[in-house]
């Protein structure tokens, strides 16, 4: 009689991740789901937007600044025909930026270059470090 242990061995597994997804807070961890997915960094003159949109038409992407934010919308048409797996996402999509400083909205510029769309915003005057000299007394 042989007995097969290889059931139970995964148990413990399995049921931490049972109480995972019951503990899980309501709003969960979206970020993972947010698309399209981006990165969002600065430097002393810019804010940089740097989305993932392949096989997005730019003509299909509108972008909206307002104050405080930058809308990203479009949408991703989905080939015809029937699918054995389909893991790229179709359809409609709507991301917002928070942007925490203010920008100069005549300078802001997009391109979009092998599927990632680049937003670079240009940091206020007020916003950007100056050097203050020092007078001697």
């Amino acid at each position: 009689m042989v007995i097969d242990f290889n059931t139970l061995y995964n148990f413990p597994s399995r049921l931490d991740r049972v109480f995972e997804e019951i503990l899980r807070s309501p709003m969960g961890d979206d970020r993972r789901l947010a698309y399209p997915p981006l990165n969002l960094s600065n430097d002393d003159e810019n804010i940089y937007v740097r989305a993932e949109v392949p096989g997005v038409a730019i003509d299909d992407v509108e972008l909206t600044l307002t104050d405080k934010t930058l809308v990203i919308k479009g949408e991703r048409t989905a080939p015809e025909g029937k699918f054995y797996r389909q893991e790229r996402p179709s359809g409609v999509f709507h991301r917002v930026i928070n942007i925490g400083v203010p920008v100069d909205r005549d300078k802001v510029t997009a391109s979009m270059k092998d599927g990632v769309l680049t937003v670079t915003l240009p940091k206020s005057s007020e916003v950007k470090p100056r050097t203050i000299s020092i007078d001697v007394a």
